[in-house]
């Protein structure tokens, strides 16, 4: 029996300010740099995929530490 990937997270949508949430990213992640965090409307997986690659955390662990923050500041 194949194990079903788990693929329920829903995809991340950035809203708000940008500067201001990735400012605080890298307050509680001081390893992460500007290039980490450059973003560009609708292209989400790409922010998440280098944050993934420098914290060394999965997709899921990033989008909801993204999603934290976001809520945290809007």
């Amino acid at each position: 029996m194949e194990k079903a990937k788990n693929k329920s997270v829903e995809p991340l949508k950035i809203s708000g300010d940008w500067s201001q949430q990735a400012d605080s990213l890298k307050e509680k992640f001081p390893q992460l740099t500007d290039s980490d965090l450059k973003f560009e409307t609708g292209r989400e997986n790409e922010l998440v995929k280098r944050i993934e690659l420098r914290l060394h955390k999965k997709k899921e662990e990033i989008i909801n530490i993204l999603r934290k923050v976001q809520s945290a500041i809007t």
